[in-house]
């Protein structure tokens, strides 16, 4: 039903993939039933010179070594309680990667509203990095995964033209790197992360 978008595609530079992200389609087949959301907001990370990045000045441990090998490859990591996913991008040995933000809620609603709790309103399963894991059953097991590859995978969309750009959300103690214009966003879309 889906179709995986090819290597190639993730072959850009990082910001440019950061935006062609945008429209495209994250989908996890899991064991009860396949759940899908148009990818909405995201922020890219551009490795050793950004501050904000995990990897900055190069920096390998067990957590960001993913983030050393090949472009498509899927970067999981944990905030608080919260799995954060993010597609590697840029060339090997260049530590760079894409936090996908937001999603808009495209298949398997019933399975999302169960994931994350019927009682919340549906502008809110998906609007955050650690919420649309948590709606599409996205666990740290994917870790090293490539985003070409079921159960867990990018799918075509279309193209969002109305692309909005600014500062990222969240790393207030990076220095220069908190003003960069590195996040990026469907104009106007409700299921973009709420930006405080």
């Amino acid at each position: 039903m889906f179709k995986p978008v090819s290597a190639q595609f993730f072959d850009a530079p990082t910001l440019e993939l950061a935006r062609s992200l945008l429209g495209q389609l994250l989908v996890h087949e899991t064991p009860a039933g396949t759940v899908a959301g148009r990818i909405v907001e995201t922020e890219a990370y551009m490795g050793a010179e950004d501050r904000a990045a995990h990897s900055f000045g190069n920096r390998r441990t067990k957590r960001t070594e993913i983030m050393f090998g090949k472009a498509g490859s899927v970067y999981t990591y944990q905030m608080h309680t919260h799995t954060l996913v993010n597609v590697v991008s840029g060339p090997v040995d260049t530590p760079r990667a894409i936090l996908i933000r937001a999603v808009e809620p495209v298949e398997g609603i019933d399975l999302m509203a169960e994931l994350r709790g019927k009682h919340l309103p549906i502008k809110q399963w998906t609007s955050g990095p650690g919420k649309l894991t948590k709606a599409m059953g996205i666990t740290m097991d994917y870790y090293g995964h490539y985003f070409t590859e079921r159960p867990l995978y990018i799918a075509e969309g279309d193209p969002v033209h109305a692309i909005v750009e600014g500062p990222r959300v969240g790393i207030a103690n990076s220095q220069e790197a908190v003003h960069y214009p590195y996040r990026f966003w469907e104009q106007d879309n409700p299921f973009v992360s709420k930006f405080r």
